[in-house]
């Protein structure tokens, strides 16, 4: 898997767009990013799927459950762990690996005669998770010229909301109609084809050097990762506290019924891609102003929903200000360590995935609590105000030393 085939992909960067940048390039871009769409697509199949697959496997709803948490804890060790251990290995063997591991998880999960099988599935896909969002960002970056690095990078990103639009409800229609194993094997198989892709297109990408454990240690002595590794703890805490009880929200607090609820979260998917790419505009010219833009839109949409009443335009304003924010998140917050740790690019990618899934962890939890003791409306009103204090720690502290902007001292 280390060495790519050159003829087909040599015709295609003869081929180049207005930026200079050759069709092969972004290609290989573009198999990253379905990469990303089959991970997040595999990471939440059982979410749809989750009673049917614990009937199958003779086990309850809640131990079931672990399929969900299990990757999002590994995923939190993985990415540093990851870093450390690819050494100087090309990033393009880095990514076709992780690629294939994502294809085995699909197929042991597909044939699990078991659920401990089933567990041991979704602990590679953990492995895979945390490898992603450690590697996907700056790998995609090295393909491209600087001029398109934002694009290349919103690109990637998007997988999650096309997955969140797409290929969660896609894998629970054919659980439906054709049983768990079907979605997990289909999945398989479209992760397959990307890692052919990958294997035909993706150039040799080699690190500047190794990273070492104490490497892991440079975002935490710079600045503005620290403000972007602070920012991420309460931004991402109040989304999930939040997005937890999503559908909850529309059931119980605006009223509506099956039929619209499905659309609104359909609604809701598609507004967080449209967001992706209004943020990887955004992050081109400002890291922190798509942060506080995001941070600002979220907060809105969650403080909102307490007041706006019932209703079906109630509730799709609501939506529609989440989901852009929700698209927003993940490319102003990548961008941000990527420029503020621009020398140790990986290391900052590994933090943050650690500090997302802490961070979803404890919104996750929180939200449960709220929820039960004080109710739905209240839990919103907790989760905006946690986004509010990211949104402050944005523009208090998020401006580079010197005055100088981020973009500009990062790069």
């Amino acid at each position: 898997m280390n060495a790519p085939c050159t003829t087909c992909a040599d015709a295609l960067a003869s081929e180049t767009d207005s930026a200079g940048t050759p069709r092969s390039a972004w290609l290989a871009v573009g198999s990253i990013a379905v990469g990303t769409f089959a991970m997040v697509t595999t990471e939440f199949l059982p979410i749809g799927l989750l009673t049917d697959i614990g009937a199958g496997l003779q086990v309850s709803d809640g131990t079931a459950g672990l399929m969900v948490t299990m990757p999002g804890v590994l995923a939190a060790f993985a990415g540093p762990a990851l870093i450390v251990a690819s050494g100087r290995l090309d990033r393009r063997t880095v990514m076709v690996w992780l690629t294939a591991l994502l294809v085995a998880s699909n197929v042991l999960a597909a044939f699990a005669p078991n659920f401990a099988t089933m567990l041991v599935a979704r602990l590679l896909l953990g492995l895979c998770v945390g490898g992603f969002w450690t590697f996907a960002p700056s790998a995609a970056t090295q393909l491209v010229p600087a001029v398109s690095q934002a694009r290349a990078m919103s690109l990637v990103l998007a997988g999650i909301s096309v997955a969140t639009v797409f290929g969660v409800p896609a894998g629970a229609l054919v659980g439906n109609l054709a049983g768990w194993r079907a979605a997990f094997g289909i999945t398989g198989l479209l992760a397959a084809g990307v890692l052919l892709v990958q294997m035909w297109l993706l150039p040799a990408m080699p690190p500047a050097r190794a990273i070492r454990p104490r490497d892991l240690l440079t975002p935490l002595t710079r600045r503005m990762a620290q403000v972007g590794l602070l920012t991420v703890l309460f931004l991402i805490a109040g989304h999930f506290g939040a997005y937890t009880y999503l559908k909850p929200l529309l059931q119980q607090v605006f009223g509506l019924g099956p039929g619209a609820v499905t659309a609104l979260l359909l609604t809701y998917g598609a507004a967080g891609f449209v967001g992706t790419f209004i943020g990887g505009s955004l992050v081109a010219r400002s890291v922190r102003t798509a942060t506080l833009l995001a941070a600002g839109l979220l907060a809105a949409a969650l403080l909102l929903s307490t007041v706006a009443g019932s209703g079906l335009v109630a509730a799709g304003a609501v939506v529609v200000i989440w989901g852009v924010a929700f698209g927003l998140i993940p490319v102003a917050l990548t961008g941000w360590m990527l420029e503020a740790v621009p020398d140790a690019p990986e290391a900052g990618q590994a933090l943050l995935v650690s500090g997302f899934q802490v961070a979803i962890a404890s919104g996750a939890l929180l939200g449960g609590v709220t929820v039960d003791a004080y109710g739905i409306s209240n839990t919103m009103m907790l989760s905006g105000a946690l986004v509010l204090v990211a949104a402050a720690i944005v523009a208090a502290l998020g401006r580079a030393p010197g005055g100088v902007s981020l973009a500009a001292s990062g790069r």
